[in-house]
Parts: C-alpha cells; sequence; structure tokens
C-alpha cells in the first residue's frame, strides 16, 4: 500500500524494486490529487509489471483515509505501508512470518549509505515530556538528552530483533484483521502526521504485538512529500495532529501541559520559520496554530479538539 502526493520524482524506483524483491504483492498505489506526473508514472509501471493497482483521487483525502481506502478495496490477509520514497532492498516474508504471530511488524529503514535510520525505524511511543522537548527544539539541540534517547531509541541496537512499540509507519505490516478490529486508521489525523502512531498505540492496547525484523530492510529517503507542503502548512497539521494525538492518549494533566507547549514555544517557533524562510507568512500559521491549541487548553477536551477538525 503505498500513498502518493506528487511523488513522481519516486515512485517508479519505488515499484520497481516492489517487483523485483517481492513480485508475489500486488501494490496499490492510493494517489491524493497529484498535480504533476505520479498517477502517469504508476500507471506506466502497472502496465511493465502487470499487478500494480493505481487508485487516483480528485482530491488530497488525508494519509490515513487513503491507506483505508485502499485496504478496503483489496482482500490480502496482509498489508504493507511503504511510503514512495522508499525502496526494498530484501524480500518481506520475514514480516509475514513475525506478523502471522503478532499482528504487526516492521523492517529496517536505511540511508543511501546502508547506515539504519536511528531515532526514525523504531520509536517508543511519545511522552508528554518528549512531544514539550519536540515542541521546544531541546530534541534537535541537544539530541542526546535522556527523554530523547527514550523516545526515539537511541539506546536500542538496530540489529537486533525485538518487540517495539511504535516503528516507521513508512515500512509497517499488518494483518487485515488487526486493521478490521482497530476501524482503521483514525481519519481525523489529517491530512498528516501521527495517524500511525496513533495505530500502532491502539493496536498495542488492543492486545497486539509490533515486532521489528531487521532483516527485512528497505532504503528510504525520507521527508519526500513533506518537503512540498508550505512550511506554514506543515506547522499546522503537526500541532494539530500532535494535539489529537495527546487528547486521545494522555491524561488530563498531560493534555493540557502539551496544549500549553504547543502556545508558548510557537513564538519561538514563528521566529525561526520567519528567519529562515525569510517571509512574514509563518505569522499566519501560527496565530492559527495559538488560536486553536489556546481554545485545547481552555475547553473540555472533547470540544477543543473539535476545533481543530472544524
Amino acid at each position: 500500500m503505498i500513498v502518493t502526493r506528487n511523488s513522481e520524482e519516486v515512485i517508479g524506483d519505488c515499484l520497481d524494486a516492489l517487483a523485483r524483491m517481492a513480485p508475489q504483492l500486488t501494490p496499490i498505489v492510493v494517489d491524493n490529487a497529484s498535480t504533476d506526473r505520479t498517477v502517469e508514472i504508476a500507471r506506466q509501471r502497472a502496465d511493465l509489471h502487470g499487478n500494480v493497482r493505481v487508485i487516483a483521487n480528485a482530491e488530497n483525502r488525508g494519509f490515513a483515509a487513503a491507506v483505508n481506502q485502499g485496504v478496503a478495496g483489496s482482500d490480502a490477509g496482509f498489508v504493507l505501508l511503504l511510503n514512495p520514497d522508499a525502496k526494498l532492498l530484501t524480500a518481506v516474508d520475514t514480516l509475514v512470518d513475525a506478523s502471522k504471530q503478532f499482528g504487526l511488524s516492521a523492517g529496517k529503514l536505511v540511508d543511501a549509505q546502508g547506515n539504519a535510520q536511528a531515532g526514525f525505524t523504531i520509536r517508543r511511543f511519545p511522552t508528554p515530556t518528549a512531544l514539550i522537548f519536540e515542541l521546544f527544539g531541546i530534541n534537535r539541540l541537544w539530541r542526546q538528552n535522556p527523554v530523547n534517547r527514550q523516545y526515539r531509541c537511541l539506546d536500542v541496537n538496530l540489529d537486533k530483533a525485538g518487540e517495539v512499540e511504535q516503528p516507521a509507519g513508512a515500512f509497517l505490516m499488518f494483518r487485515r484483521d488487526v486493521w478490521q478490529a482497530l476501524g482503521g486508521l483514525d481519519e481525523s489525523f489529517s491530512p498528516i502526521w501521527f495517524e500511525d502512531v496513533d495505530f500502532c498505540r491502539r493496536a498495542v492496547d488492543g492486545g497486539y504485538g509490533i515486532q521489528y525484523v531487521p532483516g527485512a530492510k528497505a532504503s528510504h529517503l525520507g521527508g519526500h512529500s513533506i518537503a512540498r507542503v508550505p512550511g506554514g502548512c506543515r506547522a499546522v497539521y503537526w500541532c494539530a495532529s500532535l494535539i489529537r494525538y495527546a487528547s486521545k492518549h494522555f491524561r488530563e494533566p498531560g493534555y493540557r501541559a502539551v496544549c500549553a507547549a504547543v502556545v508558548f514555544s510557537s513564538l519561538p517557533r514563528m521566529v525561526a520559520g520567519m528567519i529562515l524562510e525569510r517571509s512574514l507568512a509563518p505569522i499566519t500559521a501560527y496565530s492559527k496554530i495559538v488560536r486553536f491549541a489556546g481554545l485545547c487548553l481552555v475547553l473540555p477536551r472533547g470540544r477543543g479538539v473539535q476545533k481543530i477538525s472544524s
């Protein structure tokens, strides 16, 4: 299952690698209203490889909705989520075996040099403190701080298999019955961010396991589609989804602390955005962020988050 959005530069290589390494799979490309040649290239690969299905949406439905759309239109017992900027380097039989036993599984993501993408391939579930550190840039400025080491699994040997909490949705397999039991991905995380974290959190809470299988590998560029989203929109989407995740999974004090952190971190993030972009556009974006985060902070939990989605 590959969700695309203006991915013309990478989708061909992604589908070619799937045809080489996992010819038994039937790739389904769900395109969210790309304005480039993504759909055309995907259809060319469908003609070439013969087993690629392409679904072209007329509007951007968001990542979670596109995944649910693709899974609902398939009868496969196992679903592999793969980002368009990822290329399989191995077969995925070990992921299927692990998913049979645990419900979900994930392989190792590596960069162009073959090095594991530490801090991204697997993580632990975010805590309020970890997200607050993210909001204030502490994890970026002091990568080895104890909170970040715990959150990003920087203390874990990525060559060792084992049960994990939150693998990257860029290379994640799950059984169809797990997806059905959980009601699919939560489409309120729209258009992007935290939908895969929420899915894994609900899976673990539901008694399923997630097995990390480093023998299954994919190279991953990272951030390909996100880079095409305007900076202000990225900030709004990320903060909105972060608050929604906190609303669903944190207790009241943690949820309120995250909302407050979004408000108070917005000024330095806005200034940094203005400097980096050499533009006043971040003022509009962060004004919107402060408004909805402020509402979430002071209103009852359900009503505050409802304001974000409206």
